[in-house]
This record gives C-alpha cells, structure tokens and sequence, in this order.
C-alpha cells in the first residue's frame, strides 16, 4: 500500500459545509436508512407511506441518527435502473413532510440522477449520495458543483444490474482508491469541495473484495474526506454467516465496529441505535489507546 501515500498524505480531521455551517466529524456519525422503494433487499427499511416515512425517521432519531438517507429506487444487485419521472413523485413529498417534520435533521437523497439531485435540493435535501459515482448522468458533477451541495462519491462499476457478474480488480483497494481519487479531483476542479467517500461495498465486488476493501479502509483516509461506509446486513454478511438480512444485525454490528476502528466516519444503517451504541463504545474505548 505504499503506492497510496502519493495520493494525498493529510490527516485532518475532515468537515464538510453542511447549510453553510462547518460539520467537522470529531466523532463517528450514524445515517439512518429509509427506502421509499418496496424492492429494497431488506423489507424493514421500506416506508410504503407517508406515515410509514415519518416513523421510520422517527425511530432512527430516536436512536442517535445524524443523518437520514431517501432512497427512491432499487440500486439492490440485479435491479434495473430507474427514471427520474420514477423517483421524483416519491421522493419529493416524502422529503417535504420530514423536512416540515424535523427542520434541524439533516437529509441526504440517494439518487444517480441530475434532474432529482437538483429537485431534491430545492425540496430541501442537504446531501446527494450517488452510487453511481456521477457516471449514470453525465451532468451530475455539474449540477452538484452548482448546488454545493454536500455529495457523497461511492464507488461502483457497471449497472446494480450487471455489477456482480464477473467484477475484476488488480487491486480492489488501490484500484478503488484511485478511481475515488480521480473522481474527487474533477469535482474539486468544478469547484466543490464538499465531497465524502463510499469505498462502496458490495457494489461490483465479490465476497473477498469487500472484506479485502474492509480491510484496507484505513488507506481512504488518505483522501482527506469523510468516510461512509454502507454494509448494513449486506450479503458480505449475509452469504458469510449464512443467513437472511433480518438475522444479520449482529453480523453488521460486528463490521461496523471493525470499520469504525479502520478510520469510518459515517455509519450507514438500518439500525440506527445499535450503530450509534457502536460508536458509543468505540468512542469510550478510544480514550484508553
């Protein structure tokens, strides 16, 4: 890994311009999941209702989230992609009510689509996290730039449709540090440098990739951002443990804690108060290292 400190050899603690105020991660955060979609892998993330959204959020507050994530389309393996006229009539009301419901929360949008990821910034959204990375929709990095928005640059290959047939690395870790890092330049040279990293785990990566990439996270700090990392009951989980999403909370707990020790700033969950007791503990046991 001594190829990864040519990249960019810093250790600040990393911020980001959130409604115009500095949002400096001296602690692990937690970002709650909410699924406006009913093809999400795991069915307790899903809100098939308004009301289902309001108290989904609710619970994930209730357990220490910082964050909450709207996702109105499948990015599951194997799903097709969707249209924005798809995503739009879902999102938007949803994303009024808990804006009008929790003003101070902040929102994140989980969209590969320009035309959402400016709707969603009028409607209120604080973050746009694209798993596409900006490369479904060619004005993404453009529009995020006019935005300034927050945006959150995962890494993946292909389409969630075809991203598990086959994925090849030479090296996941370098080769994904160094797609993270070209991206993270255009769009500093766009002028946005809000910018937080997803090494994107089980998004065109085998079983070994993701715990090699888990594995090797610590290298990702070198990007001088903030790291999410999303692996909530995920079939690294799944497949290695041999079981269904809803037995993996245990299973993710475990790899959360595992990444929280590897330098991750963010939590992205199904499960807000396990995480945020996570980061409790690792925060306690910090203060004896």
């Amino acid at each position: 890994m001594n190829e990864a400190t040519k990249i960019t050899p810093s250790y600040q603690i990393p911020s980001i311009l959130l409604r115009g105020i500095p949002f400096r991660f001296e602690s692990p955060v937690v970002m709650g999941i909410i699924n406006l979609t009913i093809d999400s892998f795991h069915s307790s993330s899903r809100a098939k209702s308004l009301t289902d959204v309001l108290k989904l959020a609710e619970k994930h507050l209730a357990g220490g989230a910082v964050f909450l994530d709207l996702g109105a389309a499948s990015t599951r393996p194997g799903a097709k992609l969707s249209a924005p006229q798809d995503e739009l009539p879902v999102l938007l009301p949803a994303l009024e009510a808990l804006r009008k419901e929790f003003p101070s929360v902040y929102f994140s949008v989980d969209t590969y689509h320009s035309l959402v990821a400016r709707e969603a910034a009028s409607t209120g959204a604080d973050l746009i996290n694209d798993v596409s990375g900006g490369r479904f929709d060619p004005e993404m990095f453009k529009t995020i730039a006019v935005l300034r928005l927050p945006y959150v640059l995962m890494h993946s290959i292909e389409t969630p449709e075809t991203m598990q047939m086959n994925p090849h690395y030479d090296d996941v870790v370098m080769d994904v540090l160094k797609q993270l890092d070209e991206k993270r330049k255009q769009l500093l040279a766009l002028g946005l440098a809000d910018v937080l990293i997803d090494p994107g785990f089980g998004f065109g990566k085998t079983l070994e990739h993701n715990f090699r990439l888990m594995a090797g996270l610590q290298n990702f700090q070198l990007l001088n951002a903030p790291v999410l990392v999303g692996i909530s009951r995920k079939s690294m989980i799944t497949k290695t443990l041999n079981v269904s999403s809803d037995d993996a909370l245990n299973g993710s707990t475990a790899l959360n804690m595992y990444a929280l020790s590897k330098g991750a700033h963010i939590l992205r969950v199904h499960d807000s108060k396990e995480a945020f007791e996570t980061i409790q503990l690792f925060n306690q046991m910090s203060r004896f290292q």
